[in-house]
């Protein structure tokens, strides 16, 4: 679930929305809800199955968060770039802009 919130939301928000901050908040919002979602769904999951719990009784999942912390890293990564993205390529656009207004005379 966390997996596929950050694949398809995490790029585009952060090359959609001008503000970095309202793009990083906006994934960390998303992406909280899909972990909670998540290990919900997996903790209801271990009670209803006795047999082949998801998370063993008594142990600590560590490997899922490790897991989960690493999404989250790659996440801000690809709000990151989407951004960066979108700052490189409207900085190329008004240098296209300036030189078409000028009629070529600043590059010579």
């Amino acid at each position: 679930m966390i997996a596929i919130v950050t694949a398809l939301g995490a790029f585009w928000l952060g090359y959609l929305l001008r503000s970095r901050l309202a793009a990083h908040l906006s994934y960390a919002v998303a992406y909280l809800w899909a972990f909670v979602f998540q290990t919900l769904y997996l903790r209801l999951a271990s009670f209803d199955d006795v047999n082949d719990p998801v998370f063993a009784p008594g142990s600590f999942p560590l490997e899922h968060g490790l897991v989960t912390l690493g999404i989250l890293v790659i996440g801000f990564a690809l709000v990151e770039a989407g951004h960066r993205l979108r700052t490189r390529l409207r900085h190329r656009r008004s240098i296209r802009e300036e030189r078409a207004t000028d009629g070529g005379l600043a590059a010579a």
